[in-house]
């Protein structure tokens, strides 16, 4: 299956030419760090790019010191990981082995060489890529997780961090590697505990705390002004993103869960074209995220957008969950949809303990060897069935319908029902949960017969019925009777991702009649640009 920076041998097999090297020097400066000296700490920001000129830099191991990785960085290397090209934070410590002279240039300067020298961008880029795709395939980063499975409030601290490929370790509570890093912050190695750096332990930990930490959720200016603002991060809002900013527009994508959206928890996309051998929907996002940004769109999770304006000047203010505002002179919606909550009792109190909205490798951990149960029938539960089969002892999928034929596509369903791990139950449903701090068990009903029957079971997905994410909206824009936005013809508008209100676009699952299809979302996000650039040179 496809990924983007796999192969780390990769790394910086193509070295910076001399022509990049002097482009650099034109904006930067030497600076020299003498031997044992950290030349970025956890938690810094990524504000400079360092290039190693001469000497040697090693990464440190934040809770004993000592080198963590077997290879270093020398001459015509360099430092950098993916989150310089949001203005995030240092993951990982850096000391200088020997003394060592480097040549460090401003961030604004390095982006804006990149887009001028392609060649240049390329090569940071594919290295930058691969030491993140290191760093999430070994499960090594400065956030580490005791307790994972144990603690519900850890557990979406791993979730968060999973499906926004942002670095993390965990440890079992009690174990050896959980006692190393405890010693370290005085704190007892049988708790469940998020810790950040050496010494930093999150009380209450939040995805929003962690997020700040690592530098994706961050403070903007008082009504900052941006020339477009692109509310959700899924594939609609993200290849929104990349033409924005290839376009040079400021542009700015709000995403108040995870980059990916609903698509980000498909395991393995098998349709899309260019990928024979599939891609999961994160790593599809993801490049397209690292696209973006290479472009200068900024992104800010997690945060919502809860209320917007219009104001006198045309622009439109859009306030947060946290009280921020910023000026925006268009907006792109690309919420997309969300499963809906069954009305099951006691469905909202199993919530991560046992009920999922997603199939990731996180959720995979928790039905190992167990009857994982998946509700609905569209080609996100066929493709978390297939999945959660490699860790599954058995998975379950319950349809209400009498069949899949309208609902998934004939390659899946015929996947399915091929799979000896994977059985399904048509005119079927959940009627009740059984537990007391985790699921436990769940009583299924048949409709022909109207029997019922419980079953053990540690792992319950809901992946059934959409609902548009657009309550912010209401009053703003014409909703369809079920939420979703009225574009196009249906407003009079000239374009099909136009609102009723001038200025405002939507683009892909939020979209009344768009097709619920990946490449159809991307596709819309990527052509409402252009009436967006429209609209404000029309301004």
């Amino acid at each position: 299956m496809e990924t983007i920076g796999r192969d780390l041998r990769e790394m910086q097999r193509v070295p910076l030419a001399a022509s990049h090297v002097a482009a650099m020097r034109a904006h930067g400066a030497l600076a020299t760090y003498a031997a044992g000296a950290f030349i970025v700490q956890p938690g810094d920001p990524v504000e400079r790019f360092v290039y190693v000129e001469d000497g040697e830099i090693e990464v440190v191991n934040a809770w004993s010191g000592e080198r963590h990785l077997a290879s270093t960085l020398g001459p015509t290397q360099f430092m950098g990981e993916i989150s310089f090209l949001n203005g995030g934070t240092w993951s990982m410590a850096m000391r200088a082995v020997r003394d060592t002279r480097v040549l460090e240039v401003p961030r604004p300067a390095m982006l804006r060489l990149m887009s001028e020298i392609p060649e240049m961008s390329d090569i940071i880029i594919t290295v930058f890529a691969a030491r993140r795709r290191r760093q999430l395939d070994t499960r090594d980063g400065t956030l580490v997780l005791i307790g994972e499975d144990d603690d519900r409030a850890v557990r979406r601290i791993a979730e968060f961090a999973s499906r926004n490929r942002l670095p993390y370790a965990s440890c079992a509570a009690g174990s050896d590697e959980a006692r190393r890093v405890a010693t370290s912050c005085a704190i007892s190695p049988d708790r469940p505990a998020v810790i950040f750096g050496r010494h930093l332990v999150i009380a209450d930990p939040t995805p929003d705390k962690v997020a700040r930490l690592l530098g994706v959720n961050y403070d903007l200016a008082d009504e900052e002004p941006f020339d477009v603002l692109i509310v959700g991060g899924g594939p609609a809002g993200v290849a929104a993103a990349v033409y924005a900013g290839a376009e040079g527009l400021s542009a700015l994508v709000v995403e108040d869960t995870a980059i990916g959206g609903q698509a980000g928890t498909s395991s393995r996309i098998e349709n899309y074209m260019g990928f024979p051998t599939g891609i999961s929907g994160a790593d599809l996002v993801w490049r397209g995220e690292i696209q973006a940004m290479k472009f200068g769109t900024r992104f800010l999770m997690p945060r919502r957008v809860v209320k917007l304006d219009r104001q006198d000047d045309g622009r439109f203010c859009a306030s947060f969950d946290d009280g921020h505002r910023l000026l925006a002179g268009a907006v792109v919606v690309a919420t997309g949809v969300q499963y809906r909550r069954l009305p099951i009792e006691g469905l909202a109190e199993f919530e991560g303990a046992g009920v999922y909205y997603a199939a990731t490798e996180s959720e995979a951990r928790y039905c190992r060897n167990a009857e994982a149960i998946i509700i609905g029938g569209g080609n996100s539960a066929g493709q978390a069935a297939m999945f959660l089969s490699r860790a599954a002892k058995h998975v379950r999928v319950l349809v209400r319908g009498g069949s899949l034929a309208s609902s998934m596509s004939s390659y899946l369903s015929s996947r399915l029902e091929a799979d000896p791990a994977i059985s399904i139950e048509y005119n079927a449903e959940i009627t009740a949960l059984h537990g007391t701090d985790k699921l436990e068990a769940v009583t299924i009903q048949n409709h022909a017969d109207k029997a019922n029957r419980t079953l053990p079971t540690c792992a319950l997905f809901v992946m059934v019925g959409a609902a548009p994410n657009t309550a912010w909206l209401s009053g703003l824009v014409q909703l369809d009777p079920n939420g979703f936005v009225l574009t196009g013809a249906a407003v009079g508008a000239d374009s099909p991702y136009a609102t009723s209100q001038p200025g405002i676009f939507a683009v892909g699952d939020v979209r009344d009649g768009s097709v619920k299809r990946v490449a159809s979302a991307v596709g819309e996000g990527s052509v409402v640009i252009s009436k967006v650039w429209g609209y404000l040179n029309g301004r």
